[in-house]
């Protein structure tokens, strides 16, 4: 497990942000959706780049140890990422431009920005490109086999550390255009805004079942409705003691209750104890 997932969708966030402020400078009369759209570009190739290193440098050595040690270098290497960013990009906290039109749409009574229904959009077409990779074409075969069996699949023909690495720079693009969309949604950036998503994508993906895909996606489906209805709740629940800006709360509760009653996720295969 990748924890410093969350913090390569900050290093993608911050590189956008960079990105955008200076192409307004050097073309102000470029339109603002090409401008998101060339920042998204440049901040994938930087993510995958960064990933790639990380994997190769960090995890590849340690792939035959115990596997404790692969999440204490995944820890230590979020630290070093926000460490980092803190050097280059300051730890205050910076607003993200807006460059989608910021006029709401109602639909059915629900107010929507267009800034959010081009995330779901965008959401649904990445999600869908992806399974269609995992299932469909020869890396997605071989991210499986790998994931299954890196020895039997080396046997076969398959390059573990190829499609490892693979996997890392396809993670790490997802994760930039994820940052771009967060940064985007919420209009603000800085050096641990990455700790939430990350933490948010891991109790999904164990929600779901860890290894499926299909289980992490509907994971964060029930995730996100978990927090949108507990945010409205929250204060009669609680007698209004506390507000709606601690619905991140119930990212904690899924989880534990989660490890609790179901450790292997709702679409996860049950594993038998070994005597």
């Amino acid at each position: 497990i990748n924890f410093a997932h969350g913090d390569v969708l900050m290093v993608g966030a911050l590189t956008s942000w960079t990105i955008i402020g200076v192409m307004r400078d050097a073309s102000p009369g470029m339109p603002l959706w090409l401008v998101l759209v060339i920042a998204t570009l440049i901040a994938m190739v930087v993510c995958a780049v960064l990933n790639f290193t990380i994997e190769k440098l960090a995890y590849r050595p340690l792939r035959n140890s115990p596997r404790l040690a692969p999440l204490i270098t995944a820890i230590g290497m979020s630290i070093l990422l926000q460490t980092i960013a803190m050097i280059i990009w300051k730890p205050n906290p910076k607003p993200y431009p807006s460059l989608l039109p910021r006029q709401p749409i109602e639909i059915g009574g629900a107010v929507i920005s267009v800034t959010q229904i081009t995330i779901l959009a965008t959401t649904v077409i990445v999600l869908a490109l992806l399974m269609w990779m995992v299932n469909r074409t020869n890396l997605g075969r071989a991210m499986r086999a790998t994931a299954e069996n890196p020895r039997v699949a080396a046997l076969m023909g398959i390059r573990p550390d190829v499609v490892i690495s693979a996997t890392f720079i396809i993670g790490a693009m997802l994760a930039a255009i994820a940052g771009v969309m967060w940064a985007s949604n919420y209009g603000t950036v800085q050096h641990a805004m990455g700790f939430m998503p990350g933490l948010k994508a891991f109790v999904a993906a164990v929600m779901g079942g860890i290894g499926n895909l299909g289980g992490a996606v509907l994971g964060g489906v029930l995730l996100g409705l978990i927090e949108a209805l507990g945010a409205g709740y929250l204060g009669k629940l609680t007698g209004g003691f506390l507000g709606s800006q601690y619905t991140d709360i119930f990212a904690f509760v899924v989880l534990a209750l989660v490890l609790t009653l179901r450790p292997s996720g709702l679409l996860g295969e049950r594993v038998a104890d070994r005597a």
